[in-house]
């Protein structure tokens, strides 16, 4: 009996191999790099001008790609489970550089000076 148990624990914790199923309206890699890419600046923004709204850019952010509030967030949080977020950020990160190269130069510039190590790569 006991070892009727063991194997039916054993099968059943390597039976279980995804801990979060496909989300029904899963956004693509590369969309959810380009929202990032955008949040991103629009947490600048925000910084910047502190008069501004930071859930409206949001908001606004989403409609204009097309994405429910929602599907973002059961994306993101698929993609994180599954470990594939790192590659979706690195490519958000080349994204703001093509559209900014000045802000490599501002990167390394940081980095350099305050003696933190590079998070990306």
């Amino acid at each position: 009996m006991k070892k009727l148990m063991f194997i039916f624990v054993l099968l059943s914790m390597f039976s279980c191999n995804d801990y979060i199923d496909k989300p029904k309206n899963l956004v693509d890699k590369d969309l959810m790099a380009e929202i990032l890419v955008d949040l991103t600046i629009n947490d600048q923004a925000t910084f910047m001008y502190q008069n501004s709204n930071l859930e409206a850019g949001t908001r606004f952010i989403l409609k204009s790609h097309k994405v429910k509030p929602n599907d973002f967030v059961e994306s993101f949080k698929y993609y994180v489970i599954k470990d594939e977020m790192q590659d979706i950020a690195n490519n958000a990160q080349e994204i703001l550089l093509k559209k900014d190269p000045k802000a490599d130069k501002y990167i390394k510039d940081k980095q350099k000076n305050s003696g933190i190590p590079p998070i990306m790569k």
